[in-house]
């Protein structure tokens, strides 16, 4: 997928990319890693991980001017990171069970860290897509969460990665491939109107921190 992009060119509760984790296992520390572009003000999933046992196993939505994270059946919000329009964004969230801190990072920005479920575990199988939030595991689908626009670059690892890396990713610099998910080597099904192409512009947004 190198050099590519994913487009969910419509609103739709159909459209998704199922992705097939490198790894299953309990997970007690996650970092997810992408970047997208979207015309549409409105809370919308560009990510979301179910298990069996929990639909909203680790799902993050994006719009109207604020993030919000879900860790199981718990969420967090978190304001005043980059959210415009037509533009692209590099987005890095994690969550650490162990201390509960959960936070995002926007175009180099870091969010102040939230509590989210300390010493939960997201456990069983994990369902992982791009383009829906999953109200059941591997469907559910509402319109009203879907994602609309563009997304690329998407990594996933079972620990926090360091601030240095997450800069690092900020500056389209992958010092460590997700081992979860690895955009470069990603085995990925479509469904749906889904798009794959080549990528026509930079998708790296200048970084707000050095």
């Amino acid at each position: 997928m190198t050099g590519k992009v994913i487009i969910f060119p419509v609103e739709s509760n159909t459209a998704h990319v199922k992705v097939t984790p490198a790894l299953n296992k309990i997970f007690f520390s996650v970092t997810v890693c992408l970047r997208f572009f979207s015309d549409y003000n409105k809370e919308q999933a560009p990510f979301s991980l179910a298990t069996p046992s929990h639909a909203d196993g680790f799902v993050f939505f994006r719009g109207d001017g604020r993030y919000r994270l879900y860790i199981g059946d718990k969420g967090v919000v978190f304001y005043g990171l980059p959210t415009g329009l037509n533009q692209w964004h590099s987005v890095c969230v994690t969550w650490d069970s162990g201390t509960g801190m959960a936070q995002f990072w926007v175009n180099g920005r870091p969010s102040a860290r939230k509590a989210l479920q300390p010493g939960a575990a997201i456990a069983g199988t994990p369902s992982i897509m791009l383009g829906q939030d999953q109200d059941a595991y591997a469907g559910g689908f509402d319109v009203y969460d879907a994602f609309y626009g563009h997304v690329t670059d998407v990594h996933m690892w079972d620990t926090v990665l360091s601030p240095s890396e997450i800069k690092d990713y900020m500056k389209c610099v992958i010092t460590r491939p997700g081992n979860v998910v690895d955009w470069t080597n990603m085995e990925y099904s479509k469904h749906g109107y889904v798009i794959v192409e080549p990528k026509q512009t930079t998708t790296c947004p200048k970084s707000e921190v050095a």
